[in-house]
Parts: structure tokens; C-alpha cells; sequence
């Protein structure tokens, strides 16, 4: 007898010190609670438990639950004095309930009572305090099927566990009331030193977006062409309309072109019109989006992906603010206020001739660059709440963060920018099983981001080797390539002819024993296999030719032109 007593001292010894462990381990009072009742089920074969904490409209709702479903769960909402739960809340007091069948007050709201047909089910309830003040209810039932065992060392430990629970609940309000005390001050003092700039449906408090809207604000007012850079999702659009709804412009038109969606023939159509019959299909005279944005704003997005030659007639358009229509002769003169944007190195662009370098000149007139999401991290968490809230509006849903998956979401590298942050968001709430989402809710925690292994792909094949004398000889070696007759020089002033061409090219490209050493005669050797074409010696050493022609001109070597 003295031994079962000892042995069940011990247990719930051990219990005590596991529910304090896990109580003590976060300040997530939901998961914490839920875990140790988990842990209480399974030491003392109870069979269900729930806590209900008080609400400042009175009611008590479920904070959490342990063998009860989702359905069961929402159903766990009593108001003070309906019910045992009620009852206890009101009273302060512990009851046992031998069997709830039995009992008239017994509610039997989560169906506890209809499980075991036959069977006692006894219920213990235990009031949790907290500052001299009770804020909750702990619950648990299990079957007793002769009615013989007794319930008061259970009951006890109940007891203590509500005491542990309502010590973590106090410790969870502390700390959040002084986290929300710190987080008003912070924004207090930062509206006192620097008052914040804010732009409609536009989230952002950290130092580049106000920067940002800074830019927006001050050049708003302006007729001055604006444009816009940045990653693709960075928000070009949306920074657009803001410039127009802040400009004397805003009653009139905003009108937005995807130059990177149409074909040249298409776009001009689309941008200047055209006349009754000037193609196949032109039934009557239409207006074009130039026309159609008179007096207000024309927002062309993409505009790095025009053609060269379409560049050339958006180039008069942009100095004269007239045009003609396709098919058509009269000129047509129009107000127009021209918001661009790309995602595109339009001044490696110009270098390559690929971009007219007079429109560029045309087109940067104020520049705005916007900052990618991983460098304005300070604004994660309140655009992830924008867009939840959108969809828990969308959607009829209460989802909402814990704070493990805003840690997520704060720490993600956000390749596609906001566009995938939303969509992130929205993806996870629709899958996700309960109101709460948790860190474990996104795809990442279990490999499945296609978003990531994108990025990791793009980020592999965007290593390139950075130093020539890394490239090992025989990672160039090719097959031969067709000899390329390479051109006499005229010797000067009677200077012999290999002379004339050591000089040109610095010295041999081929060693005596048949392999370029050093950086500058690999440079030659390539440039010789291949024709003295940059981009295919570039190719040929693995890369890029804007490396390639920044190592010939700093090893002095002149290309040599046929």
C-alpha cells in the first residue's frame, strides 16, 4: 500500500514539474496549455480537457482543447453562471461531477455525455485565478465505470496546474502590455523626431519606403515624367496611381499599358489608334490610349521591352506630344503626363545598343527607385496582416498569425517581392486546418516553396567564375574551332611584320609548352579561337561579356576588327 502511494506521489510529482517545464518554455499561452494538457491526458488516462478563458464581452470561449474536434472546440463558449463551467467561473470554486448524465446542470454542448453509452463520465472543473481574480476554467472528464475511484488527489492536482496556468497567464498579459507600451512609445517618439509620410494602400514605415514617398510627394504635383525601378513586385504600379491620385491630374484618367504583352504592330495600335480600314480587321476609327488619357496620366509598364524600332516613334511622341493615328495623317496633339517603369538595367541596356540611348535621356527625367522586400523587412508584418484581413473579408474566414509564423514570414528572402508575399499569405490561409496560422503552416517548413527552389536555381546559374586565372585551362579547352585568317598588319616605318603584331597583341598568346598561363594570355588565346568576337570568347571562358570587355581593357589588349 505505502508503495502505490510513494509511486503515485511520484507521478504526479512529475506531473507538477512537466506542466511548469512547458508553461515556463513560451509565451504562446495557446500552445503552451495545450501541450500540457496533452501531457496530463496521457499521465493520469483522462480522456478530455479544455480551458476557457473570460472575454471582455463576458463571455468564456476555448483558448485550447485536448480530444475534442474542431467543431466540438467552437462550441466551447459559456457566459458566467450557465452551466457547471458557468457555475465554477461565478463561484470560484471546485466541483466534482460523478457522473454528468446524472447532473441537471450538466450543458453536454461538445457531446462528452453520447460517447460512452453505458459508462460514468466524471467531470472535475477547477476556476483559474490570476491577480486575486478569476479568469478562466479548467476542465477535464474521464470514465469511471464502477463509480469506486476517487477523485481528490486528481482534483488537487488540478488545482495546481490551474495555479501554473493562471501564473503564465499573468506573466503572457505583463509582458504583452509592456510590448505594446514600448511599441506605442516607439511609434510616438518616431512621429515626434520625424513625422512618417503615408500614401493610400501603400504599407510602409520603414526608412527606403519613406524615402520613397518622400519622391512621390514632392514630384506629385509636377507634369515631370517619372520612372519607376525596380524588381519585378516591388509595387511600380501601385507607386503610379499614387503619383496620379496626389497630382492635380487625379479627376481625370489613369490609364495603364503592359508594353512586354504586346507584339509592335498591337502596341502602336494601342497606344496611338487608328484609322477605318489601315489593316485587316480596322472596321471604324479608334482611339488610342494616348488619346484616351488626355489630361490625366498614361502609366507605359515594361518599357524596356519595346523594340528598337518602336522606340524611335515613342521618341517623338515624348518631345512633341503629337502623333498620327496608324493608317492615318492628321496629326493629333494631346496633355499627357507619362509615368514609366521597368525592371531592367536600361543603362546596360544603352551600352549594348539595345536601348536608344536619346530616349533613355527622354525618359529619366525623375527617377524613383523602389527597394526590394528584403530590404524594408520592417514592413513585412503589417503587409501580411493587410493582406489576411483582405482575405478573411474575402473569404468569411478569423484567420490570424501566431507569432512563430510572422517570425517566418519576417525571415524569408521574398525573391518575388510583395506579389509573392501576398500570395504566400493567401495560399496559406486556404490551407491552413485552424484559425491559427503557425510556423508549421507554410510550405518552406517541409521543402515543398516551388518559390524557393526557383530562386536557387536562378541563383546557380548565375554563378560565374569572377577571376580568370580561377578557370582551369582545360574547362576552355573546346574542339577546334574553324581557323580565322587573321589580317597582315602593315608594317610602319619599315618595322618588320611579326613585330607589328607582337606589338598589337601584347605579346604570344601561345607559350612554348602550348598553355596560356597567365590572365592576359588567356585573353588572347581566346579571343584568337574565336575570331576576335567578345561575346563568343566571353562564352568560350565561361563569362560574361560585360567581364570580358573590363578584362581586355584593363590588360590593355585592342580587339582587333575585320
Amino acid at each position: 500500500m505505502a508503495n502505490t502511494q510513494t509511486t503515485e506521489s511520484r507521478r504526479e510529482l512529475n506531473a507538477i514539474y512537466e506542466v511548469s517545464k512547458t508553461l515556463a518554455s513560451s509565451l504562446d499561452v495557446s500552445k503552451t496549455f495545450r501541450e500540457a494538457l496533452n501531457y496530463l491526458l496521457h499521465a493520469f488516462d483522462w480522456r478530455r480537457a479544455f480551458v476557457v478563458l473570460s472575454e471582455p464581452d463576458g463571455y468564456l470561449r476555448g483558448l485550447c482543447a485536448v480530444g475534442l474536434t474542431r467543431e466540438e472546440q467552437q462550441r466551447l463558449q459559456f457566459q458566467s453562471g450557465e452551466g457547471i463551467v458557468g457555475r465554477v467561473y461565478a463561484n470560484g470554486i471546485q466541483v466534482i461531477i460523478p457522473d454528468v448524465r446524472a447532473e441537471p446542470l450538466f450543458l453536454n454542448r461538445t457531446g462528452g455525455a453520447d460517447q460512452s453509452p453505458g459508462v460514468a463520465v466524471t467531470m472535475l472543473v477547477t476556476p483559474i485565478h490570476s491577480d486575486r481574480r478569476t479568469v478562466g476554467v479548467l476542465a477535464i472528464d474521464c470514465l469511471n465505470p464502477d463509480q469506486l475511484r476517487g477523485f481528490s488527489n486528481d482534483l488537487l492536482l488540478l488545482k495546481m496546474v490551474a495555479t501554473l496556468m493562471g501564473q503564465a497567464l499573468r506573466l503572457h498579459r505583463s509582458v504583452s502590455a509592456a510590448h505594446d507600451s514600448m511599441q506605442d512609445e516607439v511609434r510616438r517618439m518616431g512621429k515626434v523626431l520625424k513625422p512618417s509620410q503615408q500614401i493610400d494602400q501603400v504599407v510602409g514605415v520603414s526608412k527606403p519606403m519613406q524615402q520613397v514617398f518622400n519622391q512621390v510627394h514632392q514630384v506629385a504635383p509636377a507634369r515631370t515624367t517619372v520612372l519607376l525601378r525596380g524588381e519585378s513586385g516591388t509595387g511600380k504600379e501601385v507607386i503610379a496611381r499614387a503619383i496620379h491620385n496626389l497630382s492635380p491630374r487625379k479627376r481625370e484618367a489613369f490609364v495603364r499599358v503592359n508594353c512586354a504583352a504586346l507584339t509592335e504592330s498591337l502596341l502602336e495600335s494601342e497606344l496611338f489608334g487608328h484609322e477605318k480600314g489601315s489593316f485587316t480587321g480596322a472596321q471604324g476609327q479608334r482611339k488610342g490610349r494616348f488619346e484616351m488619357s488626355h489630361g490625366g496620366t498614361l502609366f507605359l509598364d515594361e518599357i524596356g521591352d519595346i523594340s528598337a524600332s518602336f522606340q524611335a516613334k515613342l521618341l517623338r511622341v515624348l518631345q512633341e506630344r503629337e502623333f498620327e493615328r496608324v493608317g492615318g495623317s492628321s496629326v493629333v496633339k494631346v496633355d499627357v503626363r507619362l509615368i514609366l517603369a521597368t525592371n531592367r538595367n536600361l543603362e546596360r541596356m544603352v551600352q549594348a545598343g539595345e536601348f536608344r540611348a536619346d530616349l533613355y535621356y527622354r525618359i529619366n527625367v525623375v527617377s524613383i527607385q523602389l527597394p526590394p522586400l528584403r530590404e524594408r523587412r520592417e514592413d513585412i508584418p503589417a503587409m501580411a496582416q493587410l493582406f489576411l484581413e483582405r482575405f478573411n473579408q474575402e473569404n468569411g474566414r478569423n484567420t490570424r498569425f501566431s507569432p512563430g509564423a510572422m517570425r517566418v514570414l519576417t525571415s524569408c528572402y521574398w525573391p518575388g517581392n510583395v506579389r509573392e508575399l501576398e500570395n504566400c499569405v493567401e495560399r496559406t490561409a486556404t490551407m491552413a486546418h485552424e484559425d491559427v496560422i503557425t510556423d508549421l503552416a507554410f510550405p518552406c517548413k517541409e521543402n515543398r516553396c516551388l518559390t524557393q527552389v526557383l530562386h536557387h536555381i536562378e541563383r546557380e546559374d548565375a554563378v560565374r567564375p569572377t577571376r580568370l586565372s580561377e578557370i582551369p585551362i582545360e574547362e576552355v579547352a573546346m574542339p577546334p574551332a574553324p581557323a580565322v585568317p587573321a589580317p597582315q598588319p602593315v608594317a610602319l616605318d619599315d618595322e618588320p611584320a611579326d613585330s607589328a603584331t607582337h606589338a598589337d597583341t601584347g605579346g604570344s598568346a601561345q607559350p612554348a609548352d602550348g598553355k596560356p598561363e597567365g590572365e592576359r594570355e588567356r585573353l588572347i588565346w581566346a579571343m584568337e579561337r574565336c575570331g576576335w568576337v567578345q561575346a563568343k570568347a566571353a562564352r568560350l571562358l565561361k563569362i560574361s561579356p560585360r567581364q570580358m570587355g573590363y578584362a581586355l581593357q584593363k590588360n590593355g589588349i585592342e580587339v582587333r576588327k575585320f
